[in-house]
Order: structure tokens, then sequence, then C-alpha cells
């Protein structure tokens, strides 16, 4: 990803498949909910969208977007 590039964005409609594909820095982010999460988010959900995961692991979709997109543009 360029570093430029700060337009970034990632929605709720994007499955976990699609962002780590794309930004393969959005990988650790995804580690990191793991713990709140029981399981590894990208084992067990890898098809399902941003929305559907945080519903399903009762997980804040805001911030998981927001720290997902912050370490994007770190990249």
């Amino acid at each position: 990803m360029n570093r430029l590039d700060k337009s970034v964005k990632i929605t709720p409609q994007m499955t976990v498949l699609d962002v780590v594909s794309h930004y393969r820095k959005a990988e650790a982010v995804f580690k990191r909910y793991d713990a709140a999460a029981g399981e590894c988010i990208c084992c067990n959900a890898l098809f399902d969208s941003l929305g559907d995961v945080a519903d399903k692991y009762c997980l804040d979709l805001a911030r998981l977007i927001t720290d997902l997109e912050q370490a994007v543009r770190e990249d």
C-alpha cells in the first residue's frame, strides 16, 4: 500500500477475507481480537462480513473498523 494513500475505507459489508487479502497488516488486528472472540477469527469467520463478525463475537464494530484502517494506514 502506498504510504501517501490515507483514503482506506473498510466497510461493515466487507468479509474478513476481503480485508486480509487486500491489506496484509489487517491479519495482525484480527489476531488481537481473537482473545475477545474466543477463537481464531480468520480461521472460523473468513467468509463472514465484518458486521456479522462483530455481532457473532460481541465486538465493537466501529472500533474494529477503526483499528483495521489504522493498521493499514501505518503500512
